[in-house]
């Protein structure tokens, strides 16, 4: 009889423990720091080219990641949720978007201070600045943009109309863009754009006209190439936010 109690108290335990170790794996564990901001905001000039938005978005949870995440530049704009494990830590942590590549102590983020900051219970920000570095565990989330679309930035460095580098904004869902295309009529034909840096990719012969664009994106539904029909206008300019029209899930 005690042994069949024995018996029915451990499954009971382990049914109790399957859930959260279940939980658990999702979730890589690594460690976290900060880098020094005036206004605890992201940095404009971040590596993933995303300029003035990669210093705002996402109410400016931003961070660096390590090489592996950064993946020359296709780890850009992903989205992360990272919670630390120190005493002063929420149990949801934050949720931050890929804005630069930073390796620090053994990290895999260099959080904004805002983000760091609010990995922390009310009122004990301070005392997990103090750590410095902290003991985190992230797992890859989709990313959730409400009330955009998916939006192609001409970038500073184009100089119209013979050179024409794009970066794309609100990249929403769990996905990553692995090239870019642009058409060219006068070949009929889909002609390949360089990654010239981070989520950076350029042009030296953009064609005449408005800009048709295509992008390759691997996501939950495999690998596969999405179409933005005349999404740059035929005066495009340099710094100028277009609209695609298109939703990422």
């Amino acid at each position: 009889m005690g042994s069949a109690l024995k018996n029915v108290y451990l499954l009971s335990c382990v049914m109790v423990l399957l859930p959260a170790l279940i939980r658990s794996q999702d979730f890589t564990c690594s460690r976290a720091t900060y880098y020094g901001s005036p206004d605890c905001l992201g940095t404009p000039t971040g590596a993933c080219g995303f300029g003035e938005y990669g210093r705002t978005v996402n109410d400016a949870n931003v961070a660096g990641v390590s090489w592996r995440l950064f993946k020359n530049g296709t780890g850009c704009g992903a989205c992360y949720q990272v919670r630390c494990k120190a005493p002063q830590c929420t149990d949801d942590g934050v949720t931050v978007v890929a804005t630069d590549y930073g390796e620090g102590d053994h990290t895999d983020f260099i959080l904004s201070p805002r983000a760091y900051g609010r990995m922390a219970r009310p009122n004990v920000a301070g005392e997990l600045y103090s750590y410095g570095v902290v003991d985190v565990e992230y797992r890859r989330i989709p990313c959730r943009y409400a009330g955009y679309n998916l939006m192609f930035k001409v970038h500073e460095h184009s100089k119209y109309p013979e050179y024409l580098a794009i970066v794309i904004l609100y990249q929403a869902g769990q996905n990553d863009i692995l090239a870019v295309e642009v058409w060219r009529e006068d070949c009929k034909q889909w002609i390949g754009m360089r990654r010239a840096y981070g989520a950076v990719f350029d042009t030296p012969s953009p064609p005449k006209g408005s800009v048709s664009l295509r992008f390759q994106v691997s996501g939950s539904a495999g690998v596969t190439w999405v179409e933005a029909q005349n999404v740059l206008p035929s005066d495009w300019k340099a710094g100028a936010a277009y609209d695609s029209t298109i939703q990422l899930e």
